[in-house]
């Protein structure tokens, strides 16, 4: 791409701007933020594992739980991703088609899901 413009084309048919960009830039970073605190908690919890003091067992019960609740942070993040790129996506078609969204060739709309917000 040529330089660093307020927008970005190429994907679709039409642009995406720079807050869209920055928009999936910031929900990137928590994501890898998580994955990084993630990579931490799985040190401690097999180092607890292998010492196999009780309380340090004891104490990877609140651990794994910790790691759960951050995979399914990293699920939603990843499924709001997916929905803010398909909304940005149709948005910069919509002068492509009536409609605003991608016929396939079934005759149904290319939507998957759309989460709540």
């Amino acid at each position: 791409m040529e330089g660093d413009s307020d927008t970005y084309s190429g994907l679709g048919n039409g642009e995406i701007d720079s807050k869209v960009v920055q928009t999936f830039q910031k929900s990137f970073v928590q994501v890898q933020n998580i994955l990084d605190q993630n990579r931490l908690l799985i040190n401690e919890i097999n180092q607890n594992h292998e010492s196999k003091i009780p309380h340090n067992l004891t104490r990877n019960v609140g651990l794994i739980r910790e790691l759960n609740n951050n995979i399914r942070r990293v699920v939603d993040l990843y499924g709001d991703l997916s929905s803010s790129f398909t909304k940005s996506m149709d948005a910069s078609s919509e002068g492509d088609s009536s409609s605003g969204a991608a016929m396939k060739s079934d005759g149904k709309t290319g939507h998957k899901r759309n989460r709540p917000a």
